[in-house]
């Protein structure tokens, strides 16, 4: 008389890894999620290890954590992953107090951020629609070669002598 477990609402080919309670504003940490999002999960990782940011260390190790995920969970290949989404969600927020001058006080906010990233096993058939699709964007970037129009010669001006 057990309860029935609930689907999963991934496909077969995501895994996923969430998390919650980091110490950072959902503002500041969608910079960095959306620097990784739709990459290979390799060029993620080179770009979370050479990031600038503060959170980039937090954010490396989700990721690491999504492609353990998908290596012994769901039987992934790890060479063939994409991070297929990269979201930020608001958590709680801490209120402090901090002193001014002449008896006033000023409040602080302390936000938290909730990360979900969901990596995916792209198939040979999307690899391919991928490359395509990147040669077709580069192609249409290019300027269409164009002709300067001839300009007119004018004949040289004798010079007028005294």
């Amino acid at each position: 008389m057990s309860k029935k477990a609930t689907e999963r609402s991934l496909e077969a080919n995501e895994a996923k890894a969430v998390v919650r309670h980091i110490r950072i504003s959902p503002r500041k940490l969608n910079l960095v999620a959306g620097m990784i999002r739709g990459m290979s999960v390799n060029n993620a990782l080179t770009q979370l290890s050479f990031s600038g940011k503060r959170i980039a260390n937090d954010v490396k190790k989700a990721l690491q954590s999504a492609i353990a995920n998908a290596e012994n969970n769901h039987n992934l290949n790890v060479d063939s992953l994409i991070v297929k989404e990269a979201y930020v969600g608001k958590n709680m927020v801490m209120k402090r107090m901090h002193t001014r001058g002449r008896g006033r006080s000023a409040g602080i906010i302390k936000p938290f951020s909730n990360l979900t990233l969901i990596v995916r096993e792209q198939n040979e058939e999307d690899v391919k629609a991928a490359k395509a699709k990147k040669v077709k964007k580069a192609e249409a970037k290019k300027p269409a070669a164009k002709k300067a129009p001839a300009k007119a010669k004018a004949a040289p001006k004798a010079k007028e002598s005294k």
